[in-house]
């Protein structure tokens, strides 16, 4: 006679439980959310000066607020750097006045957005709710996400353009999707030129997520196309204005010439380097204006890349290093605007310090969880490729433009969301498996 065997479920561990509580519980989300606002409004306490890009696009900001136009130091009009941030902040300016105050304010909304998307596209892009507020927990302590929030800088604005056009394209169930996508996408465009590129990326991993690839196809194309059009369609009048005010066809910006020569040229390092003789020489050549002067330093560049097809490849290791390896650079913005940053350096380095390690442990995250999540995909039967390759191609894209032109640190900030959502993936599936309890469950006989 053989005794009946009983088995019991087993029973959870305190950290799955733990990790239960953190994704399903409104007071977690709630407490995520006090502190991603809070560090960023106690940032905007910081008195901070625009200094060096950021004076430029604060003094075209108030200068569009006050009716003259878009002009460059010297009272004519311009097309140098894209216009986008300054248009905003200029009609954030004509409301509300000029100020720091203003600016300040602007950015923490688009910050609360920057927020808002990561939370919906971690959601969407990985399934869990856990991994979507993790996410958001990352990117709420990132020093240096924070530290921006008070500048007159493009990052905080166009990330949260670049992400919210994402979000549209990912969630979209209509026609009116794809227009509202063409229209963020138009205008991240005239706040970075190079935004387009992106549009294809979204189009191709949605394109090689799903079956009956020849069959979807074409219609893919044809969504693809209508968000560029519309895209095209927002730069367009911006475009007018330039043949009727310079005298020349510039689609958005006349410094691409100039930014590509930066970073190609005799002495380059793989950073950007404006003070470079040949660079320096080229502006203060005379009887050239704004837009000759971009065509030859794109002349110039092509030339330098064509005759030193060596040295440009040996560049490339260095620009991904400027790119990709250090972090916090929004300290340099305190260093030179803000009062108070000699009494007290010692904490701003602290928090730099700080910052760096925390970005190092992130970078780390995004790497390791590419394999990882192949690996589960491949072992639940789901095919490989998904909406959560969408963060690489992301980091992908500004990867590229900087192989090409020069490496900031600052060029990166725009993925960051991407790299805090993914992260937190990860850190919840590694917990999660760590929370598993490992003994048999108890029986009884």
């Amino acid at each position: 006679m053989s005794a009946k065997v009983i088995r019991f479920p087993t029973r959870p561990t305190r950290l799955a439980l733990r990790l239960e509580w953190f994704a399903t519980d409104r007071s977690v989300l709630l407490g995520i959310w006090a502190l991603y606002f809070a560090l960023r409004v106690a940032v905007l306490t910081i008195d901070v000066a625009p200094t060096s890009d950021a004076e430029w696009y604060y003094l075209r900001a108030a200068s569009l607020a006050a009716g003259r136009g878009y002009l460059d130091n010297a009272g004519a009009p311009t097309a140098f750097w894209p216009p986008g941030w300054p248009i905003a902040l200029g009609l954030v300016f004509a409301r509300f006045g000029a100020s720091t105050v203003s600016l300040g304010i602007f950015n923490l909304v688009s910050a609360m957005l920057i927020g808002a998307t990561t939370l919906a596209l971690g959601r969407r892009l990985f399934g869990s709710e856990g991994a979507a507020r993790a996410g958001l927990l990352l990117l709420a302590v990132y020093p240096n996400a924070i530290g921006y929030v008070p500048l007159a800088l493009t990052e905080v604005f166009y990330t949260a353009l670049l992400m919210a056009g994402c979000w549209v394209l990912v969630a979209r169930t209509s026609r009116w999707h794809l227009v509202g996508a063409g229209l963020l996408f138009g205008i991240a465009t005239l706040v970075k030129a190079q935004t387009l590129v992106v549009v294809p990326l979204v189009f191709a991993i949605a394109w090689l997520r799903a079956g009956d690839l020849w069959r979807r196809l074409p219609r893919l194309v044809g969504e693809g196309l209508l968000v560029l059009a519309i895209a095209a369609l927002t730069v367009l009048p911006w475009s007018i204005r330039n043949q009727a005010q310079l005298g020349h066809w510039v689609a958005v910006s006349t410094n691409g010439g100039y930014t590509l020569l930066t970073g190609n040229h005799d002495t380059a390092t793989g950073d950007y380097t404006p003070d470079a003789p040949v660079v320096e020489a080229l502006m203060a050549r005379p009887g050239l204006d704004e837009v000759a002067r971009d065509a030859e330093a794109r002349r110039l560049g092509l030339a330098w890349i064509r005759d030193h097809p060596g040295r440009f490849l040996a560049l490339a290791p260095k620009k991904l290093m400027r790119l990709w390896l250090p972090d916090g650079e929004a300290e340099w913005a305190y260093q030179g605007g803000a009062p108070g940053y000699d009494r007290f350096a010692p904490a701003y380095r602290a928090v730099r310090l700080l910052n760096q390690a925390f970005y190092g442990a992130l970078m780390l995250g995004f790497a390791v969880a590419f394999p990882a999540m192949i690996a589960r995909r491949r072992r639940d039967g789901q095919r490989w490729i998904g909406w959560w390759l969408l963060p690489y191609g992301i980091a992908l894209y500004p990867t590229l433009i900087c192989l090409v032109f020069s490496g900031q640190s600052r060029f990166h900030y725009p993925v960051m969301p991407w790299v805090c959502m993914t992260a937190g993936w990860l850190l919840v599936t590694l917990l999660g498996r760590a929370g598993e309890r490992r003994a048999p469950a108890p029986t009884l006989h």
